[in-house]
């Protein structure tokens, strides 16, 4: 069994890590080609085409799932490298987050006019837990396909659990994407509040960190919002693509996500000031232009 990993950004590249270092063989392949060195001098194939990694695994690390059709298709894509090579029962891993209802739709579609089958394995930890092995990894499958994934989902996270069919990690990552927009707004707000009262916010960090209010977020995310450093990280524009998914699957079922909407509207407010980009701890900004404090950037 061998396997191939597209898509090496900030969460891709160590996952990939991780995965040769549990001696696991990996052929990879990324848009910017440079990305691919740092893997290679720790064992990995490199392709000069998404074709080159179609191995009987693929793991895609990408923003949506038009980016993942994207290398699915024409002569030089992953079909074409299954065919190509006559690989039976090719198995595709989309582990970036997209909408519950459209992997769903391209796992039917794949599957009747391919023999592949899909899983979907979005994952939650942040660049920390992604270099760290310590990813939790949310999957949708069929449980024997997902069997033969197991070795590498224990190469790249610490909590891994199979859900139910393919769509169901798209939901729960919805889930904790509609606890983590929330958390982010609320830790901008608090800081913005206790640094205006002059409280030493090394201190209160520490006591946030001590208390009922820890959060995961908070241990790898506070050091953002003291510094007002939001360079990197989780880009704000990704919080909103996927709050959309949630609230369009809650639309589906008739379920108000009042908080997950007003989460939306706020991250989308950011998003036309300009603030995209950045690190959705960014929200901070919205708090201080609201309380009237300016700060060097």
């Amino acid at each position: 069994m061998t396997a191939g990993f597209i898509g090496l950004g900030a969460i891709g590249a160590p996952m990939a890590t991780n995965i040769l270092a549990n001696g696991l063989h990996l052929t990879v392949w990324n848009r910017t080609a440079s990305k691919t060195v740092a893997l290679a001098e720790k064992g990995a194939a490199v392709a000069a085409t998404p074709a080159g990694a179609a191995e009987d695994i693929v793991f895609t690390v990408l923003t949506d799932l038009p980016d993942v059709e994207q290398v699915l298709a024409g002569p030089e894509g992953l079909l074409a490298g299954w065919a190509e090579r006559g690989t039976r029962d090719p198995v595709l891993v989309v582990m970036g987050t997209v909408s519950p209802t459209a992997v769903r739709a391209l796992a039917a579609s794949l599957a009747d006019e391919h023999g592949v089958s899909v899983v979907d394995a979005p994952v939650s930890g942040g660049d920390e837990g992604a270099r760290n092995g310590r990813l939790s990894i949310m999957v949708g499958g069929e449980a024997d396909t997902v069997e033969r994934l197991t070795p590498y989902f224990d190469a790249m996270g610490s909590t891994v659990r199979h859900l139910g069919p393919v769509g169901s990690g798209q939901v729960a990552k919805s889930c904790n994407q509609i606890v983590v927009a929330a958390t982010v707004i609320a830790l901008a707000e608090t800081f913005v509040y206790a640094r205006q009262t002059g409280l030493d916010m090394e201190a209160l960090a520490e006591l946030l960190s001590g208390g009922l209010a820890d959060s995961e977020l908070l241990r790898q995310k506070g050091w953002r919002l003291l510094r007002h450093d939001y360079a990197g990280g989780g880009a704000l524009a990704n919080q909103v693509k996927d709050l959309r998914f949630a609230l369009d699957q809650a639309r589906e079922l008739g379920v108000p996500l009042p908080g997950a909407a007003h989460s939306t509207q706020f991250f989308t407010s950011l998003m036309a000031m300009g603030y995209g980009h950045e690190d959705h701890t960014a929200a901070q900004r919205v708090f201080e232009m609201l309380a009237g404090v300016e700060h060097d950037r």
